[in-house]
């Protein structure tokens, strides 16, 4: 446990100085871009991430899983097999982003050099992958601490010096963000990668157990595979969610500029200012996938069960306090990027899907470590249904438009949340009131 909560204060307190950085780019972005320049900054970064995935092959979680399940003598030759299948598959997908890259139509109303940065991006995003792998599983959550808050600098620094030194045209200027965002994973890759290929060449000298290539392959992609269903469902759907909110508020009567401005200040301000504190949701997340796989593989029932406690815990403590802040100070929040009532309504309605997630985001992780990542993506899929359903239902009719998109996207939060809630408790067989029952799930 101890090590637990140093990883997560380690993590959380790198990543509040991250978020905080996060925040004045965010800051700098709607000052340069203005509104429809960030309308369309936030229409395209969906796909970025989506691309981030599919090069990633979730491996940083597949490998933490192995690392902190199985013997460390049997780490260096699990290594060993993942890099080189990681190296032809970057290479394939590479390739394949090259043939594809130039007929995908998302990209057309942007300039045409963003393409490029997404070849570039595949390889990065590739091998980094290994080492936050190798790391999480060994919980060294110092480096992982380090790299986010590289990420974050390198890109705040980036940013400001390009926009402070030179004067862009709005499609120009867009490019030059999602470049400053390359260049900060290129600095992560750097340290990360580095640090990595030392830890690796110290375990080339010991007593290592020779694994067979398709052993590893096979438990590698065991995880993989669905864990990276799960991430790709959440990337194209969250892709397709900025283009489905525009729909819906044309056919609500908001012209194409209008419906990309509100857009740009529910994705841009709203939702950024409202998401700030999921930085300990995330520093959970990594911590607890290969604490909580650990666990599972010793069938350490009492540990799972105290732990999701604790969890729930951490969560209140910060998630409720972080919601009361916005709806007392929604206004003063907002003004920090734009002088807009619209932004400081959307921040105070969307309260639910913030406080919702802050506990969603762990419940993810535990329901990973638990081998219930079928279950994870079967849920999401039913949340993510309801919605969308009721975004375009509501958010396409005059009298609600933007608040009816707000109303889809907390019902969907609300509705996950408590799905992988009762999963996990019956998995690790605890009630819902967190108290113990003796029925856990092998």
């Amino acid at each position: 446990m101890n090590i637990f909560l140093r990883g997560v204060l380690l993590l959380a307190a790198a990543a509040l100085v991250g978020e905080s950085l996060e925040f004045i780019v965010n800051m700098v972005l709607a000052r340069e871009l203005g509104e429809l320049g960030l309308g369309h900054y936030m229409s395209i970064f969906p796909t970025v991430i989506l691309i981030i995935i599919i090069a990633s092959l979730e491996l940083p979680i597949s490998i933490s899983k192995f690392v902190a399940e199985k013997e460390e003598k049997q780490h260096f030759s699990m290594l060993k097999h993942a890099t080189k299948m990681t190296i032809l598959l970057t290479v394939a997908m590479v390739v394949l982003a090259l043939v594809i890259l130039p007929f995908i139509p998302v990209f057309n109303s942007y300039h045409p050099l963003v393409r490029w940065l997404m070849v570039l991006l595949i390889p990065l995003i590739s091998l980094t992958s290994i080492a936050r792998g190798f790391f999480m599983g060994k919980q060294q959550m110092g480096k992982l601490a380090f790299s986010n808050l590289f990420r974050k600098l390198a890109q705040l620094i980036l940013l400001t010096g390009i926009y402070q030194l030179f004067s862009f045209d709005n499609e120009t200027a867009i490019l030059i963000a999602l470049a400053t965002f390359v260049g900060s994973e290129l600095v992560v890759f750097v340290y990360l990668f580095t640090a990595y290929l030392i830890q690796y060449k110290r375990m080339q000298t010991h007593n290592n157990e020779h694994l067979s290539s398709n052993e590893v392959t096979r438990s590698l992609m065991a995880v993989t595979i669905p864990t990276t269903g799960l991430r790709l469902f959440h990337a194209v759907t969250n892709a397709i969610q900025p283009f489905l909110i525009k729909y819906s508020l044309s056919l609500a009567g908001f012209s194409g500029v209008a419906a990309t401005e509100e857009f740009g200040l529910l994705a841009g301000v709203a939702i950024t200012i409202g998401f700030f504190p999921a930085f300990i949701a995330h520093s959970l997340l990594v911590v607890l996938i290969p604490t909580v796989s650990e666990a599972t593989a010793k069938k350490d029932v009492e540990k799972l069960k105290s732990l999701l406690i604790r969890v729930m815990g951490i969560t209140a403590l910060y998630g409720f306090p972080a919601v009361a802040i916005f709806l007392m100070f929604s206004d003063k929040l907002t003004l920090m990027f734009f002088h807009s009532q619209s932004a400081a309504t959307y921040l105070e309605l969307l309260w639910p899907s913030f406080l919702f997630t802050f506990f969603l985001i762990p419940l993810q992780a535990y329901l990973i470590g638990l081998g219930l990542i079928t279950t994870a993506f079967v849920q999401s899929v039913w949340s993510t249904t309801l919605s969308f359903v009721l975004m375009y239902m509501l958010g396409s009719h005059p009298s609600l438009g933007m608040h009816g998109i707000i109303i889809g996207m907390n019902a969907g939060s609300v509705l996950l949340m408590l799905l992988h809630y009762f999963s996990v408790c019956k998995a690790i067989g605890i009630n819902t009131w967190l108290s113990a029952r003796n029925n856990y799930q092998d």
